[in-house]
C-alpha cells in the first residue's frame, strides 16, 4: 500500500476513533438516556456530544497547528478540557 503512510500515531487515532464509538453505542443500549437541553438551547444525547467534541477537536488541532506549529502535546490538553467542557454543559 503506497497510497497512504499508516504510521502508529494514525493507527492509534483510528482505534482511539472506534473504540469510542463501540463504547457509545453500548451505553445507548444499555443505559438509554433521554436528551437533555444544554447552552445551546437544544436537546442533545451523548452521541451528539461525542460529535461535537470530535469536530471541535479537529478545529482546536487545525488551529494549533496553524498558529503554535506541530506542537500537538498541549493541542491534546485543550481538547480534553473542551471535551469536558461539551459533556458537562452541551
Amino acid at each position: 500500500m503506497d497510497w497512504m503512510a499508516w504510521t502508529w500515531p494514525t493507527a492509534i487515532f483510528f482505534i482511539i476513533i472506534a473504540s469510542l464509538l463501540i463504547t457509545f453505542t453500548f451505553l445507548a443500549i444499555k443505559f438509554p438516556e433521554t436528551p437533555r437541553r444544554g447552552v445551546l438551547g437544544m436537546e442533545t444525547t451523548r452521541g451528539d456530544r461525542l460529535f461535537i467534541t470530535l469536530l471541535g477537536s479537529a478545529f482546536i488541532n487545525l488551529a494549533w497547528l496553524g498558529i503554535v506549529g506541530a506542537n500537538q502535546p498541549y493541542a491534546l490538553i485543550v481538547c480534553l478540557v473542551y471535551a469536558a467542557a461539551v459533556f458537562r454543559w452541551v
